[in-house]
């Protein structure tokens, strides 16, 4: 997990961040990235970071509250479900990028980024896989995962029928059972939904 860290540390890189998002693939909510610069001395490092994805969601609400505590800067952004539409998926998480790195309020030496280029004045790296291989993506993306699943929890308040408490917008059996049933609600995201229903 700090091999990429270890080798920009070595190249005289003091700050690093870590840029991931969660909600890609959803038929509904905002896309969330999040970028973070996390303290990479042994005794600040964070245990049982890892890709979000292979966390419970238990552990993940503990991590991220560690995350914040410990950040030297942090930056979460949502992007909604209107500008998705607008101009696709990967330039929306692109667009949320680009403001997670504008917004850090401190200046990284080197931002590590999973799977997507992006142009930043910046120096940036894209890691496949990034958030399985570096602590500081794996950090963002445990910032973004449980930011987006509480956001559809609250969802699920305002649009009880469609069950994004349950699954948190992606393209379940039963969301796409109550998507025929019910039609779509503002939340769902048309560049995506349309194989299921009409207009």
């Amino acid at each position: 997990m700090f091999d990429f860290e270890n080798e920009y540390l070595s190249r005289g890189c003091k700050l690093i961040a870590g840029i991931d998002e969660a909600g890609r693939g959803p038929l509904a909510g905002p896309v969330c990235v999040a970028s973070v610069i996390m303290p990479l001395d042994k005794e600040s490092i964070i245990d049982g970071v890892n890709d979000s994805k292979k966390l419970t969601e238990k552990k993940r609400e503990l991590l991220y509250q560690q995350i914040i505590d410990h950040a030297i800067d942090y930056h979460i952004e949502l992007v909604d479900v209107e500008t998705i539409d607008t101009i696709n998926i990967l330039n929306a998480t692109k667009l949320g990028m680009m403001t997670c790195i504008n917004e850090l309020k401190t200046r990284p030496d080197i931002v590590l980024i999973d799977a997507v280029e992006i142009n930043s004045e910046i120096d940036t790296k894209s890691i496949i896989k990034g958030d399985a291989l570096s602590y500081s993506i794996a950090c963002a993306s445990i910032l973004a995962k449980v930011t987006r699943d509480r956001l559809m929890v609250e969802l699920d308040k305002e649009y009880p029928e469609y069950g994004f408490a349950k699954h948190k917008g992606y393209g379940t059996k039963a969301h796409i059972e109550a998507l025929k049933t019910h039609g779509k609600c503002p939340q769902h995201r048309d560049t995506f939904i349309k194989n299921f229903v009409g207009d």
